[in-house]
């Protein structure tokens, strides 16, 4: 999945892939849990060689962070697929502050994390990319990106 925060990333886990994918996000590690890349990319590889699928619960707003993801799907054989969560600056924030906890993200870091945000492209190794969108009525709209954006 690709996008800033509070963009409806996990609920579209929950709703769409939790059946049929292993959830991994650097998200459920602990807070001070230090090498997060490498504990993430071992239990994607541990999952992948076990045959199964792997839903990658981050922002990954970059190639830089989804190359490590594309190359260990292909390696394992796997269809590697991007989610695209379009950009909703002002939605992100408002959903955001109602977050409590540890779930709300400083404004700074969805700040930071829109500079670095690019659409996947299937350009970038991906079998597939689909735009995801909020459908207004509690779900997604989920359509196959457009041929030029991926």
């Amino acid at each position: 999945m690709v996008g800033l925060q509070a963009t409806g990333k996990s609920t579209f886990y929950r709703q769409r892939l939790q059946d049929g994918h292993i959830l991994v996000s650097k998200d459920l590690f602990p807070r001070g849990a230090r090498n997060k890349q490498a504990r993430q990319m071992r239990l994607i590889e541990e999952a992948l060689s076990a045959g199964r699928s792997v839903a990658v619960d981050n922002t990954n707003p970059s190639a830089e962070e989804w190359a490590p993801l594309v190359a260990a799907g292909h390696a394992h054989g796997a269809r590697v697929v991007a989610y695209w969560f379009p950009p909703d600056l002002a939605g992100s924030l408002r959903r955001n502050a109602v977050r409590t906890g540890h779930r709300r993200v400083p404004v700074v870091g969805i700040r930071a994390t829109l500079k670095r945000l690019r659409r996947p492209s299937r350009a970038d190794g991906f079998d597939a990319v689909y735009d995801v969108r909020f459908d207004g009525h509690g779900g997604f709209d989920v359509r196959a990106a457009p041929a030029a954006a991926g």
